[in-house]
């Protein structure tokens, strides 16, 4: 990771988040000859996601998640990024599989998502982030409708890099903000 340029960020009252942004990613040398559409690949549960490269803000460290009550499992609680509060998501929760323990590897994907013409920013917890890959539009599969853990809803499409699937997340779908908004409602109720 010493090609990454890794920059510290402020805000972080427990201690300092070392961030990679992704235009970093692309700009100096990890994804410049890539061909394809770019994608961040992702581990969560031995299981490779992807996520398109224009959606990510930035990369941090895991820490510095300050839990809230009365909040479903899914939501692991707010980070103070740089005098903003970003709720943070438990993607394999989410997704409805087995969270895994936090380990040295773990880290938090800060994206931008819209709800009735508002952006916000909102993070996802994954087990390791990989590498960037580019996936030609020809070696994108339709998301199958049965043999996934995750629901269908979820996934964008199967990207075949090197005769490996990788799943594609939707993350419109995966971080709906009026879904989430429903889940913290019906824990309240």
């Amino acid at each position: 990771m010493s090609e990454l340029n890794k920059e510290t960020t402020a805000g972080n009252s427990a201690s300092s988040i070392d961030s990679l942004l992704p235009d970093e990613i692309l700009e100096h040398g990890l994804a410049h000859e890539i061909e394809g559409e770019k994608f961040l690949t992702f581990q969560l549960n031995n299981t490779i996601y992807g996520v398109e490269i224009k959606r990510i803000k930035e990369i941090i460290e895991y820490g510095g998640i300050t839990r809230i009550p009365m909040t479903p499992r899914s939501i692991r609680g707010v980070l103070n990024l740089r005098g903003n509060v970003v709720p943070i998501i438990d993607l394999a929760v989410r997704l409805g599989c087995q969270s895994e323990d936090v380990s040295r590897r773990s880290c938090i994907i800060i994206v931008e998502v819209s709800d009735e013409g508002e952006t916000m920013d909102l993070g996802f917890v994954v087990d390791g982030v990989d590498q960037v890959v580019g996936i030609h539009e020809d070696h994108i599969e339709a998301a199958p409708s049965f043999g996934t853990e995750v629901k269908s809803e979820f996934i964008a499409g199967m990207g075949n890099v090197n005769d490996n699937f990788i799943i594609l997340l939707d993350m419109d779908s995966v971080l709906s903000v009026q879904e989430l908004s429903d889940l913290v409602e019906a824990v309240v109720e």
